[in-house]
């Protein structure tokens, strides 16, 4: 695989880990195994966890498992070195939004692997408890082909009935999440269809809401408190608005904001484009904020996926004399 972009007029290019999508084992376990860069990183995995990460996440059921969340993680952090070490990939800078926050963080030097291991686990569980006590109730409800004027239209209809509404996400203009009490949900998604668009994945436990400032609170204190957060090697780009993050303790707040602020994918695609990046290196799976229309019509997208990882590099030929 000839893609190096070193030297004079290679196009800017910035790394994306991103959000968490639900994976099966099956479609990345060959990787896992295989891959130098995932093997090595998921020994460093079971030593930190006292297990062997891979066997508990081929017999976990549910789509955003204890294991599967580790294991997305750990799989996007090897391809992110694949990437740099085998194509050549140079970045400008680096995000992740949503979920993927917490890959760019260690990709970008603020958090030792360790930690992002022992931090990932801890949120799972510190999130499930969270949201069973405090949340039981509330899910994140994905609108696709509605514009802002037609979610706006939602949120005033929901208001009108006395129910509650947060934005958890825009992913395009015509792309977000949407947070409400489950009880209406099924009248959501009748009148999202009846604006003309999709009602698409339903997420329990919800996300990114003002409300969950309790979470915020307690992940600061109880998980990110013990752990180091040193300056980026590489500046990273936040989810919520698309501001240059420079410093350890920026990333962790910026980490820390991702539990109660909106993320505005758009804004970072406007502050990639201001750093004139021209091309998105993907590093993992990614179904949504990199093959949305903001972000093809204005980045040429490379992903890299265990898939394609997984192929054979193309060997140049010799030319005849």
């Amino acid at each position: 695989m000839d893609t190096h972009t070193h030297g004079a007029g290679a196009p800017k290019t910035a790394i994306v880990f991103p959000g968490m999508q639900p994976t099966a084992f099956s479609e990345v376990g060959r990787f896992m195994l295989v891959n130098p860069y995932a093997r090595e990183l998921f020994a460093r995995a079971d030593d930190t966890l006292g297990y062997r990460l891979a066997d508990r996440y081929q017999r976990a059921e549910g789509d955003y498992s204890l294991y599967g969340q580790i294991s997305f993680v750990v799989n996007c952090l090897a391809l992110g070195r694949w990437a740099t070490e085998r194509m050549g990939i140079d970045p400008v800078c680096v995000t992740g939004p949503s979920f993927g926050a917490r890959a760019a963080a260690v990709h970008s030097g603020v958090l030792g692997f360790e930690d992002a291991v022992t931090m990932t686990a801890r949120l799972a569980d510190t999130m499930e408890d969270y949201f069973t006590r405090e949340h039981p109730a509330l899910v994140t409800q994905s609108i696709a082909r509605v514009g802002r004027e037609g979610v706006e239209l939602l949120r005033g209809e929901l208001e009108e009935r006395g129910e509650w509404s947060d934005v958890s996400c825009v992913v395009d203009e015509d792309f977000t999440m949407l947070t409400v009490h489950e009880s209406v949900l099924e009248w959501l998604q009748r009148r999202i269809r009846a604006l003309g668009g999709m009602a698409m994945y339903t997420m329990k436990p919800p996300m990114h809401s003002y409300l969950f400032d309790g979470l915020r609170d307690r992940v600061a204190e109880e998980i990110f408190a013990p752990l180091t957060w040193s300056d980026p090697r590489l500046p990273v780009i936040a989810d919520q608005d698309g501001r240059t993050v420079t410093t350890g303790e920026g990333v962790r707040d910026m980490l820390l904001d991702g539990f109660v602020r909106t993320v505005r994918w758009p804004s970072v695609v406007d502050a990639l484009k201001e750093a004139g990046v021209e091309r998105l290196c993907v590093s993992g799976a990614d179904g949504l904020f990199t093959r949305v229309g903001c972000t093809t019509r204005n980045f040429r997208v490379l992903p890299v996926t265990p898939r394609s990882a997984m192929r054979p590099e193309r060997r140049r030929m010799p030319v005849a004399a």
